[in-house]
């Protein structure tokens, strides 16, 4: 289940993904994050994390970096000095 649910993720950032407007408010973007945490923590947990970030994922959320809780520690493009 867990490789059917990061393939989807897959074939959706590189089907699907690019048809869209990019205008994602998060760093990274819903669909890495989405696929790091179900690679991190497993399907249940993982796809937990997925969707508490995507309810998050709304014009009123400031968004910024927000990594997956537990991955290995990662710099922003704009915290990289």
């Amino acid at each position: 289940m867990r490789k059917l649910a990061l393939a989807s993720i897959q074939v959706y950032r590189y089907a699907i993904s690019p048809l869209m407007a990019s205008h994602c408010r998060f760093y990274p973007s819903c669909s890495c994050y989405a696929y790091e945490a179900v690679e991190t923590h497993g399907l249940l947990r993982g796809g937990w994390l997925s969707l508490r970030r995507l309810g998050r994922c709304h014009p009123w959320h400031p968004g910024g970096y927000d990594p997956v809780p537990g991955s290995p520690s990662k710099t922003s493009p704009s915290m990289a000095d």
